[in-house]
């Protein structure tokens, strides 16, 4: 999903059937694909909107690039699942 959101955003002329089966393949409804590619087009849209007007940010927000390395990501994912499954006990 989070690859097909960044070349929706970067490259969204590039984006290619394939890419909508590859989010199938992966387990994605229709309807989930719809969503998603809805939600990155509004935020993307509405960026290029605020951008284009030159809207700064409001003091108290962080400016660095928001990036997880894979291993971060994943180490996160698994403390979220850990817990969901503790708070069934």
């Amino acid at each position: 999903m989070l690859d097909y959101a960044s070349k929706l955003t970067r490259d969204p002329g590039g984006v290619t059937r394939d890419d909508a089966g590859a989010l199938r393949a992966a387990g994605f409804s229709d309807r989930a694909i719809l969503d998603i590619c809805q939600i990155v087009a509004y935020y993307n849209y509405v960026n290029r909107l605020a951008d284009g007007l030159g809207v700064e940010l409001e003091d108290g927000w962080d400016t660095r690039e928001p990036t997880l390395t894979r291993d971060e990501f994943d180490a996160l994912r698994e403390a979220r699942v850990r817990r969901a499954g503790e708070g069934r006990r």
